[in-house]
C-alpha cells in the first residue's frame, strides 16, 4: 500500500482518536463491575479488551453509518476527516483529565459535521445519518433510564424472598456476565465508529475504490481501543461506578443489562449511540428505584453539561482546524 504523507497523518489521527475512545469510553463497560468489587481492575480491563474485539467483529452496520451517513464523501477530502479527529482528541483528552465521561459518538459526529461544513457547507451533511443520530439520542437517554428502572424493579421482585448473604455471591457472578455483555455491546457500537472513519479516509486517499471495511482495519482499530483502555480510564470508572449513585452487585447487574441490551439493539439497526449516555442513564434509572434522592443529581448535571457541550465544542474545533489548514496550505 503506497500511502501519501497526508493520508498517513489522517490515519494516525484516527487511531489517536480511537485510542482516546478506549481511554474515555471503554471504561464505561467495566466501571460498575469494578466499583462493586465483582472483578479487579486489571481483570476487568482484560475482559473488556477481549469482548470489545469480539463485538467489533460482530458487524459493520454502525461503521457504515459513520463512514457513509454523516458527511458526503463526494464533497469532502482528507483534511475534513483529519480536522474532525483533532477536535475529538482535544475535547476528549481534556474531559478525561477532568474525569468527565463524554460521548465519543457525539464527539465524532460533531467533529465530522464541523469539518464537513468548513469544507462544503451544508451540502456536506447527509440527512439520513443525522436522523439515526437523533434516534441514538432517544435510545441512549429515555430507553437507557427506563430499562434500568424496569430491570431493577423486576430484580427486586424476583429476589424478594432471597437471603441477602446467599444472593450476593450469585449476583456477583451475574454481574461479571452482564459486564461481559456490556463490553461486547460497546465493541459492536463504539468500536465500529472509528473504523468507519478509517475506511472513509482510505477511500478519500485513493486506497479503496469503494467503501468496504477491510478485516485488517477492524483488528487495528480494535487493538488500538484496547490499548487505550489498558492505559487509562480509571477516573471515568470512578465517576460512573460510584459518584452517580452507590451501587451493589444486583444494581450493577441491572444497569449493565439495561445498557447493553439498549446498545445491542441500536447496533443491529445501524444506529450510533453513546455508550456513556446509555450506561449513565441506566445507572440513574437503577438508583431512582430506591428514591430520587439516591441519585446524585449534582454529578448528573455535570455529566449532562459535558454531553451538551460536546456538540458545539467539537464542531467548532474541527471547523477551525480545517479552515486553518486551508489557509496555511
Amino acid at each position: 500500500m503506497d500511502l501519501s504523507l497526508g493520508l498517513l497523518v489522517v490515519l494516525l489521527l484516527i487511531l489517536g482518536a480511537e485510542f482516546v475512545n478506549g481511554w474515555t469510553d471503554a471504561p464505561n463497560a467495566i466501571a460498575t463491575v469494578v466499583s462493586t468489587r465483582s472483578l479487579g481492575p486489571y481483570q476487568a480491563v482484560v475482559m473488556a479488551a477481549v469482548l470489545n474485539l469480539i463485538g467489533v467483529l460482530s458487524g459493520t452496520a454502525v461503521a457504515n453509518t459513520i463512514g457513509k451517513g454523516i458527511i458526503d464523501a463526494q464533497v469532502v477530502d482528507l483534511a475534513t476527516v483529519g480536522g474532525a479527529m483533532v477536535g475529538i482528541i482535544i475535547w476528549s483528552s481534556l474531559a478525561a483529565t477532568w474525569g468527565i465521561p463524554t460521548s465519543e459518538s457525539h464527539a465524532l459526529v460533531a467533529g465530522l459535521a464541523g469539518a464537513g461544513y468548513a469544507t462544503a457547507g451544508f451540502d456536506a451533511l447527509v440527512l439520513e445519518g443525522w436522523v439515526k443520530v437523533g434516534q441514538g439520542l432517544v435510545l441512549s437517554t429515555l430507553l437507557g433510564f427506563s430499562a434500568g428502572f424496569v430491570i431493577m424493579v423486576l430484580v427486586y421482585w424476583a429476589a424478594r424472598h432471597a437471603v441477602p448473604s446467599r444472593a450476593r455471591p450469585k449476583f456477583r457472578v451475574l454481574q461479571v456476565l452482564s459486564s461481559a455483555f456490556m463490553a461486547f455491546s460497546h465493541g459492536s457500537n463504539d468500536g465500529q465508529k472509528f473504523m468507519g472513519a478509517f475506511t472513509l479516509a482510505l477511500v478519500l486517499g485513493g486506497q479503496l475504490s469503494a467503501f468496504a471495511i477491510p478485516k485488517w482495519v477492524v483488528f487495528l482499530c480494535a487493538a488500538t481501543m484496547a490499548l487505550g483502555t489498558i492505559t487509562g480510564g480509571w477516573r471515568i470508572m470512578r465517576t460512573l461506578g460510584g459518584r452517580i449513585t452507590r451501587l451493589e452487585t444486583h444494581q450493577g447487574f441491572s444497569a449493565e443489562m439495561a445498557a447493553a441490551t439498549t446498545i445491542e439493539l441500536a447496533s443491529r439497526l445501524g444506529i450510533a449511540l453513546s455508550t456513556t449516555h446509555t450506561i449513565s442513564t441506566a445507572i440513574m434509572g437503577v438508583g431512582a428505584t430506591r428514591r430520587l434522592s439516591a441519585v446524585r443529581w449534582g454529578v448528573t448535571r455535570e455529566l449532562v453539561t459535558a454531553w451538551v457541550l460536546t456538540f458545539p465544542i467539537c464542531a467548532a474545533i474541527s471547523w477551525a482546524v480545517v479552515k486553518t489548514m486551508r489557509t496555511l496550505f
